[in-house]
């Protein structure tokens, strides 16, 4: 869940980028804002000054996500991306409440309002251009980096340049005689600020309470599980954010006979694949021999202690037991390590069967290596 090194100085560039490129907008539209006595213009300044605390946000959470995990985040830091997601949605809310009230009370006042200087035009527009790259080049680094974080921020540019436009269209209308239009533009980009924002917020708290990936994605992953070798079906599988990432657990349904070994070998090709081929940073897998279902009755079957304790009292001579824990009961192989006669076997089998009466066996199976081999 970590970045490499150059993930992180990319991450960390685009930023400073948006640092400068706000604070040098929010300076020029202030100040001519003022000046060309345009509060949209002013209003667009403000709003790019918000971006400034944004930046500061993602800076900060884009050191603290890129830290190892340790003792008291053992995940990993992954999550102060997605916190720091809905920082910026918050900020752009309160931002954008803030522009509606001043404006709206100004059109409510019936204040008169000046025509503008023409410069505050050529100012916005220069914002939007501005404004349109920056979120380019962000979202195409948000995407290289598969950021949520930074895909955020820049739909925060995408969102000023669209401010930006309804601010030209209003000074414009302004310019032409309609006074009231710049504080309608700065009551139109308060509007547009309070939903980018809300829908930030609502996807990372989606992320903070491990909520699950989308359907689409989990069907994709659905699909890289049951193509591994061995897996005859899932269930249960569970998936939650964590950050840009996710961490996932199922259960897999393998033969019931198989070794511990092989299914541990499954468990973590399913691992591994998932892995590579899914943004996925934890992935466990419960292996479920064939499809047991009734776990009552299967927890309801005799330990391992027990079964052996049986088998050594009827059987006299040491042996390997494999037990098999199904729904339909408990399977008993046993490798006796001397030759008997096929007379002696059945007879063992039969009083072991007798001795576990009442253990809900399924079956019992006793085998013995051919006369003359020396165990």
């Amino acid at each position: 869940m970590k970045r490499s090194h150059e993930e992180q100085r990319l991450a960390l560039r685009s930023t400073w980028l948006s640092v400068w490129v706000n604070l040098m907008l929010a300076l020029a539209q202030v100040v001519i804002g003022w000046f060309a006595r345009s509060q949209a213009l002013i209003a667009d300044g403000f709003h790019s000054l918000s971006d400034l605390v944004a930046d500061a946000v993602v800076l900060w959470a884009a050191d603290q996500s890129h830290r190892e995990a340790d003792d008291t985040h053992q995940y990993g830091h992954a999550r102060f991306e997605t916190a720091a997601s809905l920082a910026v949605g918050l900020i752009l809310i309160a931002t954008g409440i803030g522009l509606l009230w001043s404006a709206g009370l100004k059109l409510h006042a019936g204040e008169a309002m000046d025509a503008v200087h023409p410069v505050a035009l050529a100012t916005a527009v220069l914002t939007l251009v501005a404004k349109e790259i920056l979120f380019r080049y962000m979202r195409h680094v948000g995407e290289q980096l598969k950021s949520s974080m930074l895909i955020a921020n820049a739909w925060h540019a995408r969102a000023d340049a669209a401010s930006s436009l309804v601010v030209a269209v209003g000074i414009g209308a302004n310019l032409l005689g309609y006074h009231s239009m710049d504080a309608v533009a700065a009551i139109i980009v308060g509007f547009m600020i309070v939903k980018s924002g809300w829908t930030f917020s609502v996807d990372a708290f989606h992320g903070l309470t491990d909520h699950a990936l989308d359907p689409d994605q989990i069907e994709r992953i659905r699909k890289t599980i049951l193509a591994v070798d061995g897996v005859r079906d899932l269930h249960g599988l569970r998936t939650r954010r964590m950050g840009d990432w996710a961490v996932i657990d199922m259960h897999v349904e393998v033969d019931s006979h198989l070794s511990v070994s092989e299914g541990h070998y499954i468990a973590e090709v399913i691992s591994a694949r998932v892995k590579n081929s899914h943004r996925v940073a934890e992935c466990t897998v419960h292996i479920d021999p064939g499809s047991v279902r009734q776990l009552e009755r299967v927890l309801a079957l005799p330990p391992r202690t027990k079964v052996q304790a049986l088998a050594q009292q009827v059987l006299g001579q040491p042996a390997a037991i494999r037990l098999h824990y199904l729904d339909t009961g408990l399977e008993v192989e046993i490798e006796l390590e001397r030759h008997v006669s096929a007379t002696e076997l059945t007879r063992l089998k039969l009083e072991l069967v007798k001795a576990m009466d009442g253990e809900s066996l399924a079956r019992v199976q006793i085998n013995c290596p051919p006369r003359g081999d020396v165990s």
